[in-house]
Order: structure tokens, then C-alpha cells, then sequence
């Protein structure tokens, strides 16, 4: 099958406790008169047909984006990982494209690159990088994989690099964007 924007489904990671950043939420943070979440909407909500928001606070503010809202299906804050699981178990695709809230600015055309660099290969996902390293949570992976994040999880693991590594990922070249990459992580980022 001919894997299109349309097939895919997308989880925006925005279920982390934002310690670097004085505890906020980040995907709530206003930045240049938007949300950190509504940026990343208005950009990828024309490249794909359907979108989930993972968060696990202030749930009231992202249901009002009238989006489908999935929390971590793990307690205590225990990483990206857990949100695309969370994810994977509800999207009605068998793609899943993944995209954290803290990038206002991902790189344009990500949804057909990964596309592209996944149907070259027999993957089961593509990440991108940057160019100087890979971006993990810029990624679109087959739900196939559902089981083995769950064993991943179920072990204690959480590091996302060495799940996606465990996976022989096709890599894609976004050294065109590095810029796009870049994220916020503490209040000083912000300016």
C-alpha cells in the first residue's frame, strides 16, 4: 500500500511535567501570541487526518481544542514513550507521525519526507536528523510496533533514543532544517 498524508495519524507529545521550564505546561505556553500547541496545529493539520494530543494536566484547556485527548496510560510522568503508546492504542491508522509540543516550528514538508524515507526501506520508522543528531520525537512509525514499546516499557526502560535505535529506524536527512529542530526547554529559550 501506497502510504499517504491522509493514512496517517499524528500524536502531539505534550504530556511532560516541563521541570526545566518552572513546572508549566508546556504545550500552553504563550509564545508569539499562540499556544506552543496551536503553533504546531496549524501546522500540521493539514497533513494528515487525524490528531491526538497527549497530555496528562490541564486537559479541560486542550479538550477545548476539540481534538481527541489521550493521557499517559502510566502514572507519574515517565516519558514520550509512554505518550506514544497511549496514542498508538486509539489512533484508527497504522501510522502514527510523532511531534512535540516544545517546537513551534517543525520542519516543513516533515510529513512527506518520513513518508518518503520509509516506503524506500522495509522500516517500521523513520526519524528525522537534524544533521548533527537524530530527532527521535520527530518521527512516523508503523503501530506495528505496539508490543514491542509496551515489553520496552513494561522492562523499566525509558530512554527514547535506545527504544527508536532497537527499532534499525531508516534515518532522514533534515540537515536542510536544523533550525526547525530547535525546542523550548527552559524560560530563557522562550525570548
Amino acid at each position: 500500500m501506497m502510504l499517504k498524508p491522509e493514512n496517517i495519524s499524528t500524536v502531539i507529545l505534550a504530556g511532560g511535567r516541563g521541570r526545566r521550564m518552572q513546572n508549566q505546561d508546556k504545550g500552553l505556553i504563550e509564545w508569539q501570541g499562540k499556544t506552543l500547541i496551536e503553533h504546531i496545529l496549524s501546522y500540521i493539520s493539514t497533513q494528515c487526518d487525524e490528531i491526538i494530543i497527549n497530555a496528562n494536566r490541564n486537559l479541560q484547556r486542550y479538550n477545548e481544542l476539540g481534538l481527541i485527548l489521550v493521557s499517559d496510560e502510566i502514572d507519574d510522568y515517565q516519558g514520550p514513550l509512554v505518550g506514544i503508546l497511549s496514542a498508538m492504542k486509539i489512533c484508527q491508522h497504522n501510522y502514527l507521525l510523532c511531534l512535540p509540543c516544545d517546537s513551534p516550528h517543525p520542519p516543513e514538508q516533515l510529513t512527506t519526507r518520513l513518508i518518503n524515507c520509509l516506503q524506500s526501506t522495509n522500516a517500521l520508522c523513520a526519524i528525522a536528523h537534524d544533521g548533527q543528531r537524530l530527532q527521535p520525537l520527530f518521527s512516523l512509525m508503523s503501530c506495528s510496533i505496539k508490543d514491542q514499546l509496551e515489553t520496552f516499557l513494561n522492562q523499566g526502560h525509558r530512554k527514547v533514543h535506545d527504544f527508536f535505535l532497537s527499532l534499525d529506524p531508516v534515518i532522514c536527512d533534515f540537515s536542510d532544517q536544523r533550525a526547525r529542530f530547535r525546542n523550548f526547554n527552559t524560560p530563557d529559550d522562550l525570548v
